[in-house]
């Protein structure tokens, strides 16, 4: 029996009003900036059966509009919101390094030992992405779906795919409306997951 490719195309939503900040779960609604960003990068081939987002707005306002241009089915999934940033939710790398001088450096070097005060814990973080990731394979098997999504979101899919541990999730650099596909073959044999692209954004 032939093998079944299902794609998932995770993109990643565009620069929110406010600027680039560790805005976590913060909902923050997209600057025209981050509108055009997200349309340029889904302006061409566009190969989905189905589009899923995050209930974030910065991420669900492009996916229903998406939606409502092309016809394609839209489903909301809160396991793909945004890691939870704690006190810095809503900061500026900037203005938190003016008050704590190396914190953000030391945050991306040890993120498990030097998370932010509240943050969400990156384990949880890791498994819910992880059930996301399980769910959308098995209720979009043999299709090619657009998932709506945030940079966290899509380095922890990534780490899964090439089997890093989440504690490497920041050496992957995402930038605002990034694409990155992913392809699964499931076959008798079992499953391979892979990254053929991931675009750099802006």
């Amino acid at each position: 029996m032939a093998a079944m490719h299902t794609s998932l195309d995770f993109l990643r939503h565009g620069e929110p009003i406010g600027g680039k900040r560790y805005r976590g779960q913060t909902d923050d609604p997209l600057s025209d900036k981050g509108w055009a960003q997200m349309a340029r990068a889904t302006a061409g081939e566009r190969p989905w059966n189905a589009i899923v987002s995050s209930p974030l707005r910065r991420c669900l306002a492009f996916a229903t509009r998406l939606a409502d241009e092309t016809g394609l089915p839209l489903t909301v999934d809160a396991r793909l919101a945004e890691v939870g940033f704690g006190v810095w939710e809503g900061r500026t790398a900037a203005e938190l390094e003016r008050e704590e001088p190396g914190c953000v450096f030391a945050f991306k070097q040890d993120p498990l030992a030097r998370r932010p005060r509240g943050a969400e814990d990156l384990a949880d973080f890791q498994a819910r992405v992880a059930d996301a990731y399980e769910d959308l394979l098995r209720l979009h098997a043999g299709r090619h779906v657009l998932v709506v999504a945030h940079a966290g979101v899509m380095r922890m899919a990534i780490c899964r795919v090439l089997g890093l541990p989440p504690a490497h999730a920041y050496r992957l650099q995402i930038g605002s409306a990034a694409m990155a596909r992913i392809r699964v073959e499931q076959g008798e044999g079992g499953r391979f997951d892979s990254l053929l692209w991931l675009t750099p954004g802006v």
